[in-house]
């Protein structure tokens, strides 16, 4: 009889959940659910609440209506009937996180906070705690404190103590009401499970815990406000578990959501990106995985620790267990192509893909591959949603250079691709210089499975050869397999994730290589790529941070 695990990749605007045959690792059914409040920017459900400069808001109902519409859905696409399914494994964008009472209810679905904004998830983009990350930066460089190396020696808006900093300083009634502050990855497993667990991969790369130290100690949290001295233990509690293990079973109250069976396995709650390592069959250092979305997550392994400046952490066991976990990223990829074809494309553009039956990225990669490297002129960074790695700095904003009276859609279309091309290439090389190897480059996402020519001008930029996944549903898998594990081998499942990942594991048959004469070019643009990067980035010219002062101050009033 034929075994089947589910995973669930939870993204920034839809749930996805694939069903994969244990023994194969071929993927049976898939489903997608969109969120219905998609991401809140500006107001709070209700119409009128307005939100601040760079709010990022998610509600939480959104994600039990992905497990009460995707997992029937891939049941009853499939035939396959839930006593056949041994796991379920489930991913996360992170840091994405929520205030909830102690039976797990999120504060947002009671009546009396329902129009507080921090009541709500804070999306991983929410950046309007950056005040509090800069200030975290000055007191724990001031005290030396030891973990702050370990996250390239700046911890992020995005992360979780700026986020809960933030709750604490500006809804302190929210503050005192919630009994914990937890991941919406583990807030879901808890869902599943009835019981609350932390992971040790968001614990470690957004949460500042390691294995070997826990988290930083009181004193320090002190340092940023009184209210956060006992913060571990009364927002977090104590019970991490390890990637890979078994947090619980499907309870009876999840089975009537979802269809599944009482008792069928969960695995321990994961990061998008750092599950989709082992789907392309990576288990050994020296190999990076760029899962490219809307942003672009990079996660490799390495056997020993390393201080990388910029990078998003290295945590023990964070992604495959016996080996350090690295993690780094771009905070805009997807978003800015979608930016600019909603706000910068002419209506011919639009009319002339109708007529072809494009849809309009496809007409622009088709005009802007007609031009050769530096044919356009263009120059541009990739920081429209701020610079994560390697300056881990959300006031950074897009620029693009270059620009006359004949410069075309196309050209800045490619322009914004090469940059982000420019900025993966930042990242690996600053990997190397600091005593990380990389050797093989992978990439997985809807870009990189759908996008030739924007794969072609990675390896260019990169001059590396570049495997693609062969999943359309990449950190899904990951999570069916993870979930597999959880299963393990007595229920038809795997006892490890090494094991899991030899046969579920997989990449495409197409590879894509450097052209030499491009390679010489992108050597050139890289270049001045990176005197731009470093002369606004690094602090010689802060415009474009006192253009984002002058804007809050125009829109605050």
């Amino acid at each position: 009889m034929k075994k089947y695990t589910i995973g669930i990749d939870y993204g920034s605007l839809s749930g996805r959940a694939v069903l994969v045959e244990v023994k194969t690792g071929l993927e049976v059914a898939a489903e997608t659910f969109n969120y219905p409040h998609e991401v809140m920017y500006e107001y709070l459900p209700d119409g009128k609440t307005k939100l601040g400069v760079d709010w990022a808001l998610q509600h939480p109902q959104d994600y039990l209506d992905v497990l009460a519409n995707t997992i029937p859905k891939v049941l009853e696409k499939s035939g396959v009937n839930a006593e056949d399914v041994i796991g379920i494994g489930i991913d996360f964008t992170a840091c994405t996180v929520l205030p909830v009472k102690k039976d797990g209810t999120p504060l947002c679905f009671l009546d009396e906070y329902k129009s507080n904004p921090h009541a709500y998830v804070k999306l991983w983009k929410h950046h309007a705690a950056q005040k509090y990350a800069n200030k975290l930066n000055e007191i724990a460089e001031q005290r030396g404190e030891k973990f702050l190396q370990r996250y390239g020696g700046k911890i992020s808006s995005e992360w979780f103590v700026p986020k809960i900093w933030q709750i604490a300083e500006e809804a302190p009634e929210i503050y005192d009401s919630m009994d914990r502050f937890i991941e919406a990855a583990d807030w879901i497993i808890w869902q599943l499970t009835g019981v609350e667990t932390r992971n040790t991969c968001t614990a470690g790369y957004k949460a500042l815990w390691s294995k070997k130290d826990g988290f930083p100690s009181k004193d320090f949290f002190k340092a940023l406000n009184p209210k956060l001295e006992n913060m571990v233990e009364e927002k977090i509690g104590g019970n991490i578990m390890s990637i890979g293990e078994k947090a619980g079973e499907i309870t009876e109250k999840a089975a009537k959501l979802t269809g599944l069976k009482v008792g069928t396995a969960v695995a321990v709650a994961n990061v998008d990106a750092h599950v989709a390592l082992p789907a392309v069959g990576v288990t050994t250092p020296g190999k990076m995985l760029m899962i490219i979305g809307t942003s672009t997550c990079d996660v490799l392994l390495g056997d020993d620790e390393k201080i990388v400046p910029g990078m998003c952490g290295v945590v023990e066991d964070g992604i495959v267990k016996g080996y350090l976990g690295y993690e780094a990223g771009q905070s805009c990829v997807g978003d800015h192509f979608d930016w600019f074809v909603k706000n910068c494309v002419p209506d011919s553009y639009y009319r002339e893909a109708d007529a072809l039956g494009f849809n309009i990225h496809r007409l622009l990669r088709e005009k802007a591959q007609v031009k050769k490297p530096g044919e356009t002129g263009l120059l541009a960074l990739d920081w429209w949603n701020g610079n994560r790695s390697v300056l881990v700095d959300v006031d950074l904003t897009g620029v693009i250079l270059g620009l006359n009276l004949l410069s075309r859609p196309e050209d800045i279309y490619r322009a914004l691709i090469e940059a982000t091309a420019y900025g993966a290439k930042k990242i690996i090389e600053t990997f190397r210089g600091n005593g990380v190897y990389i050797n093989e480059l992978y990439a997985a996402g809807g870009i990189a499975e759908k996008d030739a020519f924007m794969m072609q001008i990675y390896a260019d930029v990169t001059n590396m050869e570049i495997k693609i996944s062969a999943s359309s549903q990449t950190p899904a898998l990951g999570s069916a397999m993870f979930g597999a594990v959880a299963a393990g081998s007595e229920m038809g499942g795997y006892d490890d994730i090494k094991s899991c990942a030899e046969v579920m594991g997989k990449v495409k048959d197409i590879v894509y290589k450097p052209i030499p004469e491009n390679v010489e070019i992108y050597k050139k643009l890289y270049a001045e790529y990176e005197k731009l990067h470093d002369y606004l980035g690094r602090g010689e010219n802060d415009v474009l941070k006192r253009l984002k002062e002058i804007k809050k101050e125009a829109v605050n009033g």
